[in-house]
């Protein structure tokens, strides 16, 4: 508990920052001028062929931001020819890592911090510690801990992300800060869809009093807390509430109006803004009867192939579009919270996703981390679809995880 307490603290404390917290110090790019000299590369840097990969979804506000930097950095830099491929989320990290462990692949690639410890362990990613030395001091230190893997740095950092309650003000003029608040909402009339996974749904453990793993990395989720959240989510459904496994679905009927709340991410806040505008709110996953949501904080970063063919033409890319003015327009254009410390956020709904962040459960990059995924997603549809019960389904996916890590 003391170590998560130091963890969360740290959190809350490089956000506030990011976000113009108390300490007041940090300007945005606009407001000083530009970046300041450790921001990124100077302009004609970026040299030679440089192939990116990116998983944003098509037409959406990240890849809107993303083709905007791109755009500018190909004119100030014309000796590069940068080329861009999009991959579909749930296929780009089978698809880096096969065409990487076969010599192959893009020069970098960005993602959240999902599976740099396996990529890290299959030697795929170079590390970037004497490369990036002096390169990051206006980086939170969050951000740089949150693509290190064994003490070695394997990322340029660009943003943090949790999930977080959207929900309309015309719907829900005061959204539910409380478990309680939120099921007598339900009960009442208001909808809510979530995403039926592990990833989305894992926040709500922290609130019922549970813990995924303790010191050692053994799975101890069956000893309390876990089983009581799906019990709450059961309720939840029991009281109206929508649990999809389409994502595109989910987003669809909230966006359309057809429900009035869902727990997303901060890579969709920019294209709930254009459906829904001044009616958008974002709070934080309601607390639970034992404390705060943990939603999992990860670091999105520009990862570097190790087989990359432009070494140093892809690290000039990645921290052009890491500088500040770059993390301005993706918490302007996309919505996403940056990890520099001298980025201003004015936006409330970013600010929220701040606060979220600060709340959350960072994200280990532990090998006994990595075996969560498999047994915890398939808990999670038996429990939702009611072929398992919350007890049975978190102890069952608990000791496959433990079996797995051999504990």
């Amino acid at each position: 508990m003391k170590l998560r307490a130091i963890t969360l603290l740290t959190v809350a404390l490089v956000l506030a920052a990011a976000c113009g917290g108390p300490s007041g110090s940090t300007t945005s790019p606009s407001a000083s001028g530009g970046p300041s000299a450790s921001a990124g590369p100077a302009a004609g840097a970026i040299t030679g062929n440089i192939t990116l990969w990116h998983a944003y979804g098509t037409g959406g506000s990240e890849e809107q931001a993303l083709n905007q930097l791109i755009t500018k950095i190909r004119t100030d830099n014309p000796t590069a020819k940068i080329t861009v491929l999009q991959v579909p989320f749930d296929q780009v990290f089978n698809k880096f890592q096969t065409e990487a462990a076969a010599g192959g692949g893009p020069d970098l690639f960005t993602a959240p911090n999902d599976e740099l410890g396996n990529e890290v362990r299959a030697n795929l990613l170079m590390a970037l510690d004497s490369k990036l030395s002096g390169k990051l001091s206006n980086v939170a230190q969050l951000g740089v801990d949150g693509l290190k893997v064994d003490g070695k740095l394997y990322g340029v950092p660009m943003l943090f992300k949790a999930v977080a309650l959207y929900y309309n003000k015309d719907k829900v003029p005061t959204p539910p800060k409380s478990t309680d608040e939120l099921m007598t909402m339900l009960k009442a009339g208001k909808t809510l869809v979530q995403n039926e996974n592990a990833y989305h749904m894992f926040g709500w453990s922290t609130a019922f009093g549970g813990s995924l793993m303790d010191t050692n990395g053994k799975c101890v989720a069956d000893q309390g807390g876990w089983a009581d959240a799906f019990t709450y989510n059961l309720g939840l459904k029991a009281a109206g509430a929508k649990f999809e496994t389409d994502g595109g679905r989910a987003d669809t009927s909230f966006r359309a109006g057809q429900v009035d709340m869902i727990i997303n991410g901060p890579w969709v806040l920019g294209d709930y803004k254009k459906d829904l505008g001044a009616k958008l709110g974002v709070s934080p996953i309601p607390a639970g009867p034992k404390g705060k949501a943990g939603p999992l904080t990860g670091v999105d970063g520009w990862y570097i192939n190790q087989s990359a063919k432009n070494v140093d033409g892809a690290i000039a890319l990645a921290l052009a579009l890491t500088n500040a003015d770059s993390q301005k327009v993706y918490a302007d254009v996309a919505g996403d919270v940056p990890v520099r410390t001298d980025v201003t956020v004015s936006d409330p709904l970013v600010k929220a996703f701040s606060d979220a962040s600060a709340t959350g459960f960072a994200r280990p990059q532990s090998v006994e981390f990595g075996n969560y995924w498999t047994p915890f997603g398939d808990a999670v549809t038996k429990i939702i679809e009611g072929k398992s019960t919350p007890q049975a389904g978190i102890s069952e996916a608990c000791a496959a995880m433990n079996k797995a890590n051999k504990k």
